[in-house]
């Protein structure tokens, strides 16, 4: 079960510590994502006003991706490294603070920046790996960096619970974020062990007398197509996944973060083994496989609402849940990576931008309609079959995305 951990040992000291401190900003979401609703919520805030506030987050990663991208390409990837690693957890604080206060709106703004933190480590660490690290270990490193989320949920997950026995009223919602916006600076020490010389293979961009090579934007508008759709679902569903399982089937903070925990647990063992089941299967079968079988665990899911009055409900809908985590985020280095290889090396870092781009307008797009939903009685299941509805049509999507890279492979087009 655990062989494939010896793939993960020819990766560069210097990969696997930006990993590390990425790992601590992970750790520092997977918290906030799981309980800053709850204690929005313990605070007085509605549904409405909760995913309003959400949706900010992810506006402010929407506001900084094309920046980023067009900043990174040619240049040294480590200094927007060490920013997302000290922004991050400072405006976490700020944000536990200003809803103490109630301040309505700096809560705004420092969801808005927190947001706009995550964009200097989530956008150029793809392509930092593919840039310093030999191509046969590119889907390793890529997978690595996917599951620093599911092993900062797991982190995550099994402090708070642990906390949550101990004294479950002195370690309430609002001291747990500060702990975890405190533990977040630890990514700072990894950051001072990543000793390398960076890889700049763009050198038309340093150079000044060369035109620079304009972006292939059909090529990149046809690889993001399926991004936006799941993308969009994922916005209605994701952040609103504690309170579906603290209003509809009551379940607490401790124990839903057990459950998160278990999940993190089984998403990273998924992740980890993606560059293995890629070469023995290939992306036309574990893609659309693994997604479909997620869409269905979702169905699940969102029905448990219909006969949540019955004690068996809550454990259906965990058990689809721990179902769902894996299958879909064991697609992400894969769907990446493909993505990556389709647009090009010289549209690498503007696609990488331009996926966060769209994972968090969409978020923000998909917040709204989740505040609107709210407001007109919408309950969890129906905004989550939505959600489903969408990731049925993008995973059809990826699977034209798919049979067009085999296309392009064959033509010579793809390195």
């Amino acid at each position: 079960m655990f062989a494939f951990i010896k793939d993960y040992k020819k990766l560069k000291s210097a990969i696997i510590n930006v990993v590390m401190a990425e790992f601590f900003i992970q750790m520092v979401n997977a918290t906030f994502m799981n309980i800053l609703p709850l204690y929005m919520n313990r605070k007085g805030f509605s549904n409405e006003e909760i995913a309003l506030f959400i949706t900010f987050r992810f506006l402010g990663v929407f506001a900084l991706a094309l920046p980023i991208g067009n900043i990174i390409k040619g240049r040294a990837m480590k200094p927007f490294f060490y920013l997302s690693s000290i922004l991050v957890p400072l405006f976490g604080l700020c944000i536990v603070l200003c809803i103490y206060f109630k301040l309505t709106v700096l809560i705004y703004v420092a969801l808005l920046l927190w947001g706009a933190s995550f964009t200097f480590m989530q956008i150029p660490i793809i392509p930092f790996i593919l840039r310093n690290e030999s191509k046969e270990n590119h889907t390793s490193g890529i997978a690595l960096t996917y599951s620093t989320w599911s092993f900062a949920g797991i982190a995550s997950g099994i402090i708070i619970a642990f906390l949550d026995r101990i004294n479950p009223w002195f370690f309430d919602e609002e001291k747990i974020l500060i702990l975890f916006s405190i533990l977040g600076f630890g990514g700072l020490y990894f950051m001072n062990q990543v000793n390398l010389k960076e890889e700049i293979d763009d050198k038309k961009t340093n150079d000044s007398k060369m035109p620079k090579e304009k972006p292939d934007w059909l090529l990149i508008f046809k690889g993001l197509i399926p991004t936006l759709i799941i993308a969009t679902g994922a916005g209605l569903t994701i952040p609103f996944i504690s309170l579906f399982f603290d209003k509809v089937h009551h379940l607490g903070k401790g124990d839903f973060s057990i459950v998160s925990a278990i999940a993190a647990v089984l998403v990273a063992w998924g992740a980890m083994l993606v560059p293995r089941i890629k070469d023995n299967i290939g992306y036309k079968i574990a893609i659309p496989t693994t997604q479909s079988l997620a869409v269905i665990s979702l169905v699940a899911l969102a029905t448990t609402q219909f006969y949540s009055q019955y004690s068996i409900a809550v454990y259906i809908a965990i058990i689809c849940y721990l179902l769902r985590q894996p299958l879909m985020n064991m697609a992400g280095p894969m769907t990446s990576e493909l993505l990556m290889n389709y647009v090009g090396e010289k549209n690498r870092e503007i696609t990488s931008a331009l996926t966060a781009a769209i994972w968090s307008g969409s978020w923000v797009i998909s917040g709204l309609m989740v505040k609107v939903m709210f407001s007109k009685g919408y309950p969890f299941v129906n905004i989550f079959l939505i959600t489903s509805g969408l990731y049925a049509f993008g995973v059809l999507m990826y699977y034209f995305l798919i049979i067009d890279y085999g296309k392009r492979e064959k033509a010579g087009l793809i390195k």
